[in-house]
C-alpha cells in the first residue's frame, strides 16, 4: 500500500523540522496563509517525484538560512524513502537504503496526484500539461511505456540537432525518423489503450459529481500527427519545414487532449468552480484506475480545497476521495470548511501549522 506511516521534513522553505505520524485516510493541515501547510505537501511531492509542483527549480525550496533540505518517509509496509538536496550538489534519493539513479522506482512505489490551483492548466494551459497528465496514467499501468517514451525523446532530440545544421544531413535524419516512428507507434498505442479505459471511468465519476454539461462534454485524443498519412510520411513531407524551424513539428511530443462542449472549448463554457470539478474528476479517475490495475492506492495532495468550491462541490470531491480508500493530505485555512464535509465516523488526523511548525 502506498501509505505514509511517518514523515519527517527538515528545512524545506519555512519548515524547520517536522515529524508527522499521519492517518492512513484523511489528513487535514490547517493554518493561516504562509504558515507552511503547502510546503508540507510540496515536500511529499518532492520525495515522490523529484519535483516541486510550485516551481521548476529545487534550490529555492531550501530554507534560506540552511545549506540542505531533507525529506524522509516510512511507508506502511516498512519501505523507507529519503531525499536530500544541498545547494552545491545534485539531489540524492535513497529507496530501501540504496541510492537511486532516477525516480522511476519511487514514483511507482508512491504514486502521487496533486490538486491545486495549477490543476486548471489541464483545461486552460498548453498541451504539455495534458500530455504529462496522460503519461502519468500510462506510466503507472504499462511498464514498457517509459522506455518507449525515452526512445521518442532521444530520437527527437537527435533529429532536432541535425535539423539545426546549416546543411542538414537528411540521410542521418532518415535513420532517426525510423527509430522515432517505431517508438512513437508504441507510445501512441499505450496512450490510446489507456484512454479507452480511462475516459468512460472519467465520465462516470464526473456525472456522479453532478458535473456541468456532462451529457455533452466531448474529450478527444490527438496523437500529434496526421493518422491518415502516417508519421513516416508526415516526417518525410515536412523535412524542409522542420529544417526551417530547426525542430520536429510532428510526433508524440505534440499529442494533446481536447475538451469541447458543442463547438466551443469547455474552458470557455464552464465556470471556474465547474472547471475544478472536472479537473478533480480527472485526477480521481486516474487514482481509481491505478488502484484497479495495480491494487495500490494513489496518494492525493489537495491544496486549499475550499477555494472556489462551495459546500456541495466540496462534499462531492471529498466523497470520491474517501471512496478511493487511499491516503489524502488536505490543506485549508478554516478547518471546519473541510471537516463539515466529511462523514463523522471517518478517521481524520488534523494538524495545525503555524510558522513552519506543527502546534497541535
Amino acid at each position: 500500500m502506498s501509505i505514509i506511516e511517518k514523515l519527517n521534513v527538515s528545512t524545506v522553505r519555512n519548515l524547520e523540522s517536522l515529524d508527522i505520524v499521519p492517518a492512513p485516510t484523511i489528513n487535514v493541515l490547517h493554518g493561516e496563509n504562509g504558515s507552511g501547510k503547502t510546503s508540507i505537501l510540496e515536500s511529499i511531492h518532492l520525495l515522490a517525484t523529484g519535483r516541486s509542483f510550485r516551481t521548476s527549480k529545487i534550490d529555492p525550496l531550501i530554507n534560506s538560512d540552511q545549506e540542505q533540505a531533507v525529506v524522509f518517509a516510512r511507508l506502511q509496509d516498512g519501505k523507507e524513502i529519503g531525499f536530500s538536496k544541498s545547494r552545491r550538489q545534485s539531489p540524492e534519493l535513497r529507496f530501501r537504503s540504496e541510492k537511486q539513479r532516477n525516480w522511476e522506482s519511487v514514483a511507482r512505489e508512491l504514486p502521487v496526484q496533486i490538486l491545486d490551483s495549477n490543476s486548471f492548466l489541464l483545461l486552460e494551459g498548453g498541451p504539455r500539461s495534458r500530455r504529462q497528465f496522460l503519461d502519468w496514467g500510462v506510466f503507472h499501468v504499462e511498464q514498457s511505456f517509459v522506455e518507449n517514451w525515452r526512445r521518442t525523446k532521444k530520437s527527437i532530440a537527435n533529429r532536432n540537432l541535425l535539423l539545426k545544421q546549416r546543411a542538414p544531413d537528411f540521410a542521418q535524419i532518415s535513420a532517426w525518423d525510423s527509430e522515432l516512428c517505431n517508438a512513437a507507434r508504441e507510445v501512441d498505442r499505450a496512450r490510446s489503450g489507456y484512454l479507452q479505459i480511462f475516459l468512460p471511468l472519467l465520465m462516470r465519476l464526473y456525472s456522479e459529481m453532478d458535473g456541468a454539461e456532462a451529457e455533452v462534454l466531448e474529450i478527444d485524443y490527438e496523437c500529434g500527427w496526421d493518422r491518415e498519412r502516417g508519421l513516416e510520411q508526415v516526417l518525410t513531407d515536412n523535412r524542409n519545414l522542420d529544417a526551417r524551424y530547426g525542430a520536429t513539428q510532428n510526433g508524440p511530443h505534440r499529442a494533446d487532449l481536447s475538451f469541447k462542449i458543442g463547438r466551443s472549448k469547455a474552458v470557455e463554457i464552464l465556470s471556474r468552480g465547474q472547471q475544478k470539478i472536472l479537473v478533480s474528476a480527472m485526477k480521481l479517475a486516474q487514482g481509481l484506475l491505478l488502484s484497479e490495475a495495480l491494487d495500490r492506492s494513489c496518494l492525493f495532495l489537495v491544496d486549499d480545497l475550499p477555494s472556489e468550491l462551495d459546500k456541495v462541490n466540496r462534499e462531492a470531491v471529498l466523497a470520491q476521495l474517501v471512496g478511493l480508500g487511499g491516503q489524502v493530505f488536505i490543506t485549508c485555512v478554516e478547518i471546519d470548511a473541510v471537516l463539515n464535509c466529511l462523514p463523522e465516523a471517518l478517521e481524520v488526523a488534523t494538524f495545525h501549522v503555524e510558522r513552519g511548525t506543527i502546534t497541535a
